[in-house]
């Protein structure tokens, strides 16, 4: 299944736990499901988000974006984010209120049930999604389902408080505990808005991407070659990676392309979703970035 096919999947489950929790929260009158309600009526609008900007990022490179349209994607993290931001903020306020002035809860047993079933579908979907964007470096398809299972927790803490308010009757457990809700969804937002401002910036490849560059490299690496000015940098779900590759003058360009060659598709080979541009000097000359004549 494409990236695609699960956020249109997640549009649908999104509008399906709107349903459950819309109607826990109509049986109870229970501020803590309202919570949960409206942050995912955020999921399905992150969802639709979602999906327009990987349809986006999906484009082939065109004569104004030669490098493609992969960045697209975390636009539609920094949305999500901004959105579950702006959820935790409303849900603080109502909550606020509520607890100045408790209110009776009613039916707790049905809208637990449907907190419950609304949970297991988010939980389903947001394991499937978020194997899948690992798989496909989709930054936009791993926002999702990370809140998706911000969604599972909340549901859960509110589960567990209502189940708490129907054994002590303490009334201000629950507007307590949409603000505890609300204060997790606004870390869960201000960590997307954070990811997608470093994509955004071209940070570098992770750690991992990084251990599987330089092994390609040591194994090519040897008396007459050696590889320096190594830059790395992340765009969605496409990766790129420039440096140099210095080997000895008096190889002829047909040998020194052939070697080349060789590297890059080792090298996008070993990192899925790479991009590999190798530069070729000879072993005693060195290029310098900052140097406005180049070559020394």
């Amino acid at each position: 299944m494409q990236v695609s096919a699960y956020l249109k999947l997640s549009v649908g489950v999104a509008l399906a736990t709107i349903v459950l929790k819309t109607g826990a929260w109509w049986w109870t009158d229970s501020v803590s499901l309202a919570a949960d309600a409206l942050e995912s009526l955020v999921n399905l609008a992150g969802a639709m988000f979602a999906l327009a900007m990987v349809t986006i990022a999906a484009r082939p490179p065109d004569a104004e974006h030669p490098y493609g349209h992969h960045k697209a994607e975390y636009f539609s993290s920094g949305f999500e984010g901004v959105l579950i931001i702006a959820a935790g903020v409303g849900i603080i306020w109502a909550a606020s209120q509520r607890l100045l002035d408790p209110q009776p809860v009613d039916a707790l047993g049905i809208g637990i049930a449907l907190a419950v079933i609304s949970s297991g579908l988010n939980g389903a979907l947001g394991w499937a999604m978020l194997r899948k964007s690992r798989e496909h470096q989709s930054m936009a398809l791993e926002a999702n389902a990370r809140h998706m299972f911000t969604d599972v927790w909340t549901s859960a803490g509110v589960v567990a408080g209502l189940i708490g308010v129907m054994l002590t009757g303490w009334l201000w457990l629950d507007p307590v505990l949409a603000i505890l809700v609300a204060l997790n969804i606004l870390r869960e937002g201000v960590q997307l808005v954070r990811q997608s401002s470093d994509g955004l910036m071209d940070q570098a490849l992770d750690t991992e991407a990084m251990q599987a560059v330089q092994t390609v490299l040591d194994d090519f690496a040897h008396q007459t070659i050696r590889f320096d000015h190594i830059v790395t940098r992340n765009a969605g779900q496409r990766r790129y990676i420039d440096l140099h590759m210095h080997m000895p003058s008096s190889w002829d360009l047909g040998r020194a392309a052939t070697v080349r060659g060789a590297v890059e598709q080792a090298l996008m080979k070993a990192v899925p979703g790479l991009r590999a541009s190798i530069q070729l000097l000879p072993m005693d000359v060195e290029a310098h970035f900052d140097d406005p004549k180049g070559l020394l």
